[in-house]
Parts: C-alpha cells; structure tokens; sequence
C-alpha cells in the first residue's frame, strides 16, 4: 500500500470511530508545542464539529497558574504524570469515564492503570503520548564522546549551555550529585541543588522555556549543549541544514521518563467535544500525527501499527515497556512547594 493510500485508511479509521451527526461546538486545550498540529487536528475538527483552540505551555508549572486565572477558558489540559495529581487534588479537574473513550483498552497498561492516573477506582486522566529526556549537543562544538549528565556543568563550554526552566532541573542535579530518592530530597540535599545549580549560573546561556525556544538557541549557534525533550529538538535543528547536526545522548546516571495525559477541566460545558478529543487521540491518526508531530512515542502501540515500519517503531519505543522501566519516570514531588521553593531561589539568584 502507497504511503498516500496508508494516509486515508488512517484518516477513515479515525474518523469512523467519533459519534456520527456532531453538533457544532468548541474545544480549548492547554497543552504542549505539537500536540495541536493542524496535520492531525484539521480531521478531527471537520469530522466532530468541535473547532480547536490551542493554547501552548513551556513548564508543568504553568497549568495550575492558567487555570486558576482562566475563569473556565479551557477543556482539556495535557499535564505530565508528576502533575496529575496536583490538578486532581487541587480540584481542576473531573474524572473520565474511561468507557467513553474509543481505543482506551489499547493503551499501555503500566500507564492507564498508573497510580497517578487511577485513584481509588476512578480514571483522572488518558495516557496520550510518553518519552525521555536527553541532554542533546553540537558533536563539532564538543570534545569526545559525552555520557554523563556533567556535560551540563562543563565550565568548557560557559555561555553555550541552556537548561529548561522547570523544576525538573532539580532531578537531573540531584542524580548527577548521586543522591537516589530525587523526588523526595532532604533539607541538605535541596541545599546541595540549590548550590551547584547557583554555580551553574555562570555557564548558562539562557533557561529555555519551550522547544521552539531551544530550537532557536541551537539553530542560532547560541546553544551547544541542553537538556531537552528527546526526538523533537534534534529533530527540527537537523532539520533546518545548517551546516551542522545535533546528536542526543541518555546520561548513564539515567535519563528521566514522562507520561502526558489528557485531563477533563472541571464543568467544563463542552465535555462532549472533549470526550470526542480524548477518543480521536487514541485512533491511528490521532496517535500517528500527534508521534509525526513530536518525535516522541506512542501510549496506544495497536494504533500506530500500520503508520510506522519496524525501524520507526523500534526507535520510538513501540511494545518496549522494558524502557520505560529503565527510566526515571517523573513523579510529584513529595514537598513540591520546597522544590519550587528552592527553583525560583535559584533563578532569582544573581
């Protein structure tokens, strides 16, 4: 089957699985670069009725500040697995009737049954798309072959280095410091943080604040060495021709592993359109566009069995649950005011 062929079975199926005779509505999402693509959307939008509006977030952090300002603006929200349980327990969002949602029963068990996302035998949220964290460089910029998260506090490099501006900094500090329970440090290790990435100040070009942002820092010759979202950023800098390439490693103190899902606002008034969403994202087109889109993997690996070859899907992870648990999988801070605490302390520090 051509590729153009494969492309409308894909849509066809996808588009078969949402309720015929859709009402005209509205859905805002607030959720991450490339998760509103028009590539994948633009279906889903002319199937259901439902008219997209996307509106775009650089950090974790940022989803309970838009909804606590947001007076009922959005729908759906795409918060990764160490926030989910904030948003539910700060009230933000409903619960999902996971029966509602089409193709529901082909997501990763270890993810739809996370304890994050079911809470006494309530669903709080639909897997949607997973992946790693890399630190990604300029192999003609850097000496040898790097391995080590330490390449982020290489003073060889003062001035090309960039970090994402989330409290996640905190995790891939405490691992390079060898301290284990990252997402539970003591007193003095927050204090230990604290210090080396106050020493790290000097060294950073700038905190990215989303991979466009990144994108741009690398592409401009900025940048040479980051942490960043693996697949997306080396992605689009190759991309681009340059005259150079970028290349991504997993440091041997671990790469970080993440999980977003899709989360029901609390009274929103257009839970159909949402529901009609969630189901879309879990159908072929939805799972294939939103992978083509990002560079990251799939939750739904049934979906995307005829969109990838078996190259693609080795790469992104397809039936490979084993590396999911050769990760650090992001969880909630047990003290996350502390940890955002000691985050604002240190990029407010001079």
């Amino acid at each position: 089957m051509t590729r153009r062929r494969t492309a409308r079975a894909l849509t066809a199926f996808a588009l078969a699985t949402l309720p015929l005779g859709a009402a005209a509505g509205e859905l805002n999402i607030l959720t991450w670069e490339g998760y509103a693509d028009p590539s994948f959307l633009k279906p889903f939008e002319e199937a259901s009725g439902c008219a997209v509006s996307a509106t775009y977030v650089g950090s974790n952090d940022d989803f309970a500040a838009k909804l606590a300002a947001g007076g009922g603006v959005y729908d759906v929200i795409t918060p990764s697995l160490d926030t989910v349980s904030m948003m539910r327990l700060a009230g933000f969002v409903d619960p999902v009737d996971p029966a509602t949602v089409t193709g529901a029963e082909g997501i990763y068990p270890e993810f739809a049954k996370h304890p994050e996302i079911v809470v006494e035998g309530e669903t709080w949220a639909v897997p949607l798309i997973w992946g790693s964290v890399s630190v990604i460089y300029r192999p003609d910029k850097v000496t040898g072959t790097p391995d080590s998260i330490g390449l982020l506090f290489d003073p060889a490099y003062k001035g090309k280095i960039s970090l994402w501006d989330d409290k996640s900094a905190i995790y891939w500090t405490a691992r390079y410091l060898g301290f284990e329970n990252i997402f539970d440090l003591s007193d003095a290790e927050l204090e230990a943080v604290k210090a080396k990435l106050i020493a790290q100040k000097p060294l950073i070009r700038k905190y990215w604040s989303s991979a466009g942002e990144l994108t741009d820092l690398m592409a401009n010759n900025e940048v040479w060495v980051s942490n960043a979202w693996t697949g997306l950023t080396s992605k689009d800098v190759n991309a681009l021709g340059k005259g150079f390439t970028v290349a991504e490693f997993s440091p041997k103190e671990k790469a970080e592993g993440w999980m977003d899902s899709m989360m029901l606002v609390k009274g929103t008034p257009n839970q159909e359109c949402a529901v009609k969403f969630m189901s879309y994202m879990q159908s072929p087109e939805g799972q294939c566009g939103i992978a083509k889109s990002t560079g990251y993997f799939p939750v739904n690996p049934g979906a995307v069995s005829a969109c990838m070859d078996a190259a693609m899907k080795a790469e992104r992870k397809v039936d490979n649950i084993d590396f999911v648990k050769s990760l650090v999988m992001w969880q909630q801070p047990v003290r996350l005011d502390k940890y955002l605490e000691v985050w604002n302390a240190v990029k407010a520090a001079p």
